[in-house]
């Protein structure tokens, strides 16, 4: 065996070039994306900020509410539970 053979490692020879630019288009796109996500991010706020505005009845009084009423619910149904009578089994 020659000095050549032994000093070769049987990896493929790589150009510099097109990894650089490869990298830099990467690069460029993943800005561009995110610069694209920010700006749709902003809009989906804004316009859920305007949604929640125009509003007759804001969410978080809307979960109030529904929170009271399964309260009673969970009430009326664990009173019902205790105080009622027992089911007929024997059918």
């Amino acid at each position: 065996m020659s000095a050549d053979t032994q000093d070769s490692n049987n990896l493929p020879d790589f150009r510099t070039g097109p990894l650089i630019t490869g990298a830099a288009l990467i690069g460029a796109g993943t800005v561009v994306a995110s610069v694209g996500l920010v700006v749709g991010g902003l809009h989906l706020f804004s316009a859920t900020r305007r949604w929640i505005q125009e509003m007759d009845v804001p969410p978080s009084e809307v979960a109030k509410l529904k929170w009271a009423q399964a309260r009673t619910a969970a009430a009326a149904g664990t009173a019902a539970w205790r105080n009622g009578s027992p089911a007929d089994v024997s059918s």
